[in-house]
C-alpha cells in the first residue's frame, strides 16, 4: 500500500484572502516503510508581501522570486500524488490550500477522503494531551533537533516517523520474504512458515522447579489438568 506523508508551507492562513502555497514536501511510504522517494517543491506565491514575511519559514521573497508558480508544477504534483492516501497533520489546513491552488488553475480538487489526519489520530489516542508535531516527537522520543525552522520536506520526514508510531510503531515483518528470496529457495513467499526444529531445545526447568510443580499438582488432586494429559 502506497502512502504519501505530506506537509506544506504557506504565506498565511486564508487562501480566500490571497494567501498562497510556498512549499510542498512529500515522503513516500510503501507498506508503511519509507521508500527513499520524495517530492519537494518551492513555489513562487506571486503576490506582494512585506520584506521578511517568510522569515518564520526560513524563506524570503528573494529566495522564492525565481521559483515556479503553482500552475507550472501542478501536473508534476498530481502525477506524484495520484489517488494514494495522503498522511497529513491537521489535514484540513493543507487540503484547503492544495485545493485552492488546484482550483485557481482549473484542475480537479483532491477529495478529503484521500487524506488521513494524524492530528485527529493523536487526539483520539491521547485525549487532552498536546498533539502538535513537536509534542508528539517528545512523546515518542523522535529527534527533531534539526527542526529549528519549519520546512515542508523536513516536517514530512518527521511526520512519517510520528505516523508510524501512532499506528503502533515499526514492527519487523518476520514472515514475509522478498520475491527474489522465494525464487532462490524455491518457496512460496505467501505461504512461508518456519520449519520444525530438528532437535528440540533443552528444558530450562530446574530440578527444584520440577519438584515444586509436582507438589503443586498433587495438592490439586486427581482433577488436575496435568494428570489428564
Amino acid at each position: 500500500m502506497r502512502e504519501l506523508v505530506l506537509d506544506t508551507e504557506t504565506t498565511g492562513f486564508k487562501p480566500e484572502e490571497g494567501d498562497r502555497l510556498v512549499e510542498i514536501g512529500i515522503v513516500e511510504l510503501m507498506n508503511q516503510l519509507p521508500t527513499g522517494r520524495t517530492y519537494h517543491q518551492y513555489i513562487n506565491p506571486k503576490r506582494d508581501m512585506p520584506q521578511g514575511a517568510f522569515e518564520i519559514h526560513g524563506l524570503s521573497i528573494e529566495f522564492l522570486s525565481d521559483k515556479p508558480v503553482f500552475a507550472d508544477i501542478a501536473q508534476d504534483f498530481v502525477d506524484f500524488v495520484g489517488n494514494d492516501r495522503m498522511v497529513i497533520h491537521n489535514a484540513a489546513f493543507d487540503m484547503k490550500f492544495l485545493n485552492a491552488e488546484l482550483g485557481w488553475v482549473n484542475r480537479p480538487l483532491l477529495p478529503m477522503s484521500q487524506a488521513l489526519d494524524t492530528l485527529a489520530i493523536a487526539r483520539k489516542r491521547f485525549p487532552g494531551s498536546p498533539a502538535s508535531l513537536d509534542a508528539l516527537c517528545r512523546r515518542f522520543g523522535i529527534d527533531n533537533s534539526s527542526r529549528t525552522l519549519h520546512g515542508a520536506l523536513l516536517d514530512s520526514e518527521i511526520l512519517a516517523e510520528v505516523y508510524l508510531e501512532l499506528i503502533g510503531g515499526r514492527q519487523p515483518d518476520f514472515a514475509l520474504k522478498t520475491s527474489e528470496q522465494s525464487q532462490n529457495d524455491g518457496s512460496n513467499g505467501d505461504s512461508w512458515r518456519p520449519k520444525r526444529r530438528e532437535t528440540a531445545l533443552p528444558s530450562r526447568l530446574t530440578e527444584e522447579e520440577a519438584a515444586a510443580h509436582v507438589e503443586f499438582i498433587n495438592k490439586i488432586g486427581d482433577g488436575a489438568l496435568w494428570k489428564k494429559l
